[in-house]
C-alpha cells in the first residue's frame, strides 16, 4: 500500500487569501497546503479520498490517468467541491466513476450537482455511480474497506480503515466503538487543525493522544490551518512517531 497525501490543508488552504500571518507568507513549499485529499494505490487499484476544490490542481500534479473510486468523508465544499473535475475520468473509462459515500453526502451531491442527475442530462455532464455505505465493511476489488463514524462537532463523518491504515479527517471526538474499530492500526492520518481549541476539529495535543491511545506505529497531521504554525518549527516539537504531513508526501508500508 502507497498513500499520498494530496491535500494537506484545512478548508480555506494555505496561504489564506488576502491573510499576511508568517505561514501564509512562507516560502517553505510544506507551508503550500491543498484542500485535504489522500491517494491510495494497493496493486492496481488507485482510491482518491475526497474530492475538493483542489481537485483538478491534486490529480494533474500527481500525474494520476485514472481512479478505481473515490471515497467521500462527508459533505462538506472543501471535500466534494471538485467532483464536476470527474468529467475527464468518465472520458477514460468510457462511463461513470464510482463513489462510495453515506446517505448525506449523495443527498448532497445530488442537490449540488442536480444537472448530473437531471431527467435530460446536458453532453459532457459528470457520471458518478453512488454507492451508498453505512457502518459496515465494503470491498473494491479484492480491498476491504472499514467505514468508521467520528464526529464533526455535530455531524457525522466517515473514516476509513484499508488493513492496518486509516484515515481520519475533520473530525473532534471519537467514540468508544469507533475506537475500538480502531484498534490495530499501525499507519494512520489524522486531522489537527491548530494547536487551540476548535469547535468541530481536533487540535494538535488532541490528535497527538488519540495517537498514543491507539499506539499507532506511524501518524501523519493533515487538515492543518495557517493558525498551526510554520511547518518547519511545529516538526521539531512532535513525537518521534508523529510528523505533520504536508502536500505530496508518500509513504508506503
Amino acid at each position: 500500500m502507497r498513500v499520498t497525501i494530496l491535500g494537506s490543508g484545512t478548508s480555506q488552504g494555505v496561504p489564506v487569501i488576502a491573510c499576511e500571518c508568517p505561514v501564509c507568507q512562507s516560502t517553505d513549499e510544506n507551508d503550500k497546503r491543498l484542500r485535504s485529499s489522500a491517494m491510495i494505490d494497493i496493486g492496481d487499484k488507485k482510491l482518491i479520498i475526497d474530492a475538493g476544490p483542489d481537485f483538478r490542481t491534486q490529480m494533474l500534479r500527481a500525474g494520476v490517468k485514472d481512479v478505481t473510486a473515490l471515497l467521500l468523508t462527508h459533505e462538506h465544499k472543501d471535500h466534494i467541491g471538485g467532483l464536476d473535475d470527474i468529467r475527464a475520468f468518465n472520458w477514460v473509462k468510457n462511463g461513470e466513476v464510482d463513489i462510495y459515500c453515506n446517505q448525506r453526502t449523495k443527498d448532497v451531491i445530488s442537490k449540488d450537482y442536480d444537472y448530473a442527475f437531471a431527467a435530460f442530462r446536458y453532453p459532457g455532464v459528470p457520471e458518478m455511480n453512488i454507492h451508498v455505505i453505512d457502518e459496515e465493511p465494503f470491498w473494491i476489488g479484492e480491498i476491504k474497506i472499514e467505514p468508521i463514524t467520528v464526529m464533526h462537532y455535530k455531524l457525522p463523518v466517515t473514516a476509513f480503515r484499508i488493513d492496518n491504515f486509516a484515515y481520519i479527517t475533520d473530525a473532534n471526538f471519537i467514540s468508544e466503538a469507533s475506537m475500538k474499530k480502531l484498534e490495530g492500526v499501525e499507519y494512520m492520518v489524522i486531522n489537527a487543525l491548530r494547536k487551540e481549541v476548535h469547535l468541530s476539529h481536533f487540535t494538535l495535543d488532541q490528535a497527538i493522544d488519540v495517537v498514543k491511545t491507539l499506539h499507532v506505529k506511524q501518524a501523519y497531521i493533515t487538515h492543518i490551518g495557517h493558525q498551526m504554525g510554520l511547518h518547519e518549527e511545529v516538526s521539531r516539537e512532535l513525537p518521534e512517531n508523529i510528523q505533520l504531513a504536508h502536500d505530496m508526501l508518500s509513504f508506503e508500508f
